[in-house]
């Protein structure tokens, strides 16, 4: 595999974890309000090798607790599963952050990690807004994680215009049952869309009425504001 980056520590990116951020180059999708659309659109060298990567990595055990693989969209790489299964054998716990569409990779990944998230973006009518006509895939990967086969969370970066109130409770459909929702606040900075650096953030309070909806479905909710 190749990556577009590495960010050493992060302390934010696995639940109570100290880890290091691997980014995967290139997407399905074209979020307007993507902060990391360079490595999406059109992803340029030098590429850190995987080699290089598992270098680094393995030079920083004694930092770092875990590995986050994120991207643009992890999952689009058929490599993915060996890789994985390469930071296990180092004795990194793995986390793998994913948007959904490759449900047979991740099938593969399931695994070679101990903890999944799914962007769930918006409901699924939406979706043909970031580029995506069919959500088939999507909605068998929602079923597989609901099994619990790995700790899971579905999470949704709350951005205006996309996802409005009207949303929420058809989300809250498709993951009836999950483990734990998160909403995440948007941050109007460097995104694709232009646009969207333009556009108000929700309040914290009209974040905690839409989590008061999904606490009827999720056993979990955790607010990322």
């Amino acid at each position: 595999m190749k990556f577009s980056g590495l960010q050493k520590i992060s302390l934010i990116d696995y639940p109570n974890k100290v880890a290091s951020v691997l980014y995967t180059p290139g997407c399905n999708l074209r979020c307007p309000f993507c902060h990391n659309w360079r490595i999406v659109v059109d992803p340029k060298p030098p590429f850190l090798q995987e080699n290089a990567a598992l270098e680094i990595l393995e030079s920083r055990k004694k930092y770092v607790d875990a590995v986050v693989v994120t991207g643009g969209e992890p999952t689009m790489h058929k490599e993915l599963p060996k890789f994985l299964a390469k930071l296990k054998a180092r004795g990194f716990l793995v986390k793998l952050d994913t948007n959904g569409f490759y449900p047979e990779v991740l099938e593969e990944c399931l695994a070679h990690v101990d903890y999944v998230a799914l962007d769930l973006k918006t409901s699924l009518s939406k979706y043909r807004l970031l580029g995506a006509e069919d959500t088939t895939s999507l909605v068998r990967t929602v079923e597989m994680l609901k099994t619990g086969k790995v700790p899971y969370e579905f999470r949704t970066t709350m951005v205006p215009e996309l996802v409005s109130a009207e949303d929420i409770p058809r989300m809250a459909e498709l993951v009836k049952g999950a483990k734990t929702y998160a909403f995440q606040q948007f941050v109007p900075m460097d995104t694709l869309d232009k646009h969207f650096e333009a556009v108000k953030p929700y309040a914290p309070e009209t974040l905690a009425e839409f989590a008061e909806i999904m606490k009827k479905y999720a056993e979990n909710t955790v607010m990322r504001v």
